[in-house]
């Protein structure tokens, strides 16, 4: 009985553990009005929340009717009220073209151990070929305060 016991309060706290490293986070259009080519139904990180000077994964997930061949992603990132980075990138290394149907865009960041922890947004436009706006989306993430012992 104590063995049972022990091996769901083991697999109780690895599931606990599992839900913190990453978290489904809440999306936002940046036009509320729009209909966009390319949904958008969540977004995943891991870590969740990100840590300074280690590997963190953004991984989008979205649907379209069309067929993309290729395009760009931009990516806005606000600290507060500031705007501390940007970047553009190839649609295409970050997903595979074509993108049709339910695709997810994965992006892999490592913040320099001396990023300032709290919370931050980001906005993403997803760009098609002729920089027709496909998709346009914002939600928040948060570094935590802890680094890593190899960042110190």
């Amino acid at each position: 009985m104590a063995t049972k016991q022990s091996l769901l309060l083991l697999l109780a706290l690895l599931a606990a553990a599992a839900a913190v490293a990453s978290a489904v986070t809440d999306v936002e259009y940046c036009n509320k009005g729009k209909k966009y080519p390319v949904k958008v139904s969540g977004v995943e990180i891991v870590p969740d929340p990100v840590a300074r000077g280690e590997p963190a994964t953004f991984k989008i997930s979205a649907s379209t009717d069309k067929t993309i061949g290729k395009g760009k992603l931009v990516i806005d990132v606000k600290y507060f009220f500031f705007y501390v980075h940007s970047e553009t990138r190839e649609l295409c290394d970050v997903t595979s073209c074509p993108a049709s149907g339910d695709f997810l865009v994965a992006h892999q960041q490592t913040l320099p151990s001396y990023t300032p922890p709290g919370s931050y947004t980001i906005t993403m436009k997803m760009l098609g070929d002729n920089d027709e706006e496909l998709s346009c989306i914002s939600f928040g993430f948060s570094i935590g305060f802890a680094a890593s012992e190899a960042t110190i």
